[in-house]
Formats: C-alpha cells, sequence, structure tokens
C-alpha cells in the first residue's frame, strides 16, 4: 500500500479533477516546490519524531517497506496488517501531538484530514513506487542523492 499525507493548511484543496493518478502527481509536484505555507517538517527534531512514529508499527501492525518525511508531506510504502485507516490514524495523531509540543502549538490541526493511498497489485509497480519514494528529496531539490535524505528509508538502504 503506498500512502500519502500532508500537513494541514498546505493548499486549499486537492486538485480532484480527471484521472486520480494524475491529480496524485500534480499534488505531489506541488507539495515539492511549496515555498510558503506550512512547512514544520524541515524542523530536524520534528521529522525524527513522525520518522520515530513510523517506525514504531513495524513488524506489529504494518510491515514498513519505504518511507520519506518532506518538508510538508510524508509517503509510505507498507504492507498492512489491521485497516490502514487504523495504522494511519494512530502514526498521524501520536506524531501530531508529540510534533505540537515540539514545535510550541498547542490545540491546532497538525495533518491534514484525508490521506492518498493506492493497492500495489505487481512487484514491478512496488519497485517502482519504492523508487518513487527515496528519490522524492531528490525530485524536489533538498538533496544530490537519495540516500543523504536522513528521513528516509533510502538511508538505510541504499
Amino acid at each position: 500500500m503506498f500512502v500519502t499525507w500532508r500537513l494541514a493548511g498546505t493548499f486549499p484543496c486537492l486538485l480532484r479533477h480527471g484521472d486520480p493518478g494524475h491529480a496524485f502527481v500534480r499534488t505531489d509536484r506541488i507539495l515539492d516546490l511549496a515555498t510558503e505555507g506550512p512547512r514544520w517538517l524541515k524542523h530536524p527534531e520534528v521529522a525524527q519524531c513522525v520518522v520515530n512514529h513510523l517506525l514504531e508499527g513495524d513488524g506489529i501492525t504494518y510491515e514498513m517497506h519505504a518511507y520519506v518525511v518532506m518538508p510538508n508531506h510524508v509517503h509510505v510504502l507498507l504492507t498492512p496488517g489491521i485497516d490502514l485507516s487504523a495504522i494511519t490514524r494512530t502514526m498521524k495523531g501520536r506524531s501530531a501531538r508529540q510534533a505540537n509540543l515540539l514545535l510550541g502549538r498547542t490545540g491546532q490541526v497538525f495533518w491534514q484530514d484525508e490521506s492518498f493511498d493506492h493497492w500495489i497489485r505487481h512487484p514491478d509497480q512496488f519497485e517502482k513506487v519504492r523508487r518513487y519514494i527515496e528519490r522524492n528529496p531528490v525530485k524536489a531539490g533538498l538533496v544530490r542523492e537519495p540516500e543523504l535524505r536522513p528521513y528516509s528509508s533510502a538511508k538505510t538502504t541504499g
């Protein structure tokens, strides 16, 4: 399962016209290029907090295959062992509470409610999505090589 979620307030609404795959690509590109709006995940302590929560359930409620924390959104590739909505609710809820504490924010929404998810149906698609996730920081101009992004599974898988 390929799952993406973003910070609350990153842009007013998702692009929902046409093919969902194309809408995802357009949305992801907007998030990658954003210089305004919330970018709380650019703070190392907040990004690391999200990574810690992503890895918390690995081997328990899901198997994590790839992840990246970008300045305003997160991509994960996982195999769920329970209902996906329960997994994302737990990840987003726990990380939001801790991130808001780190940022000195209280009683404010951290993550956008909705998430994008896509079932992976073929081994070739799995590898394509894994590469997409781990190369996202390169595409966004954050690093020259995927392994240089500290908040990514690429740093450990090389």
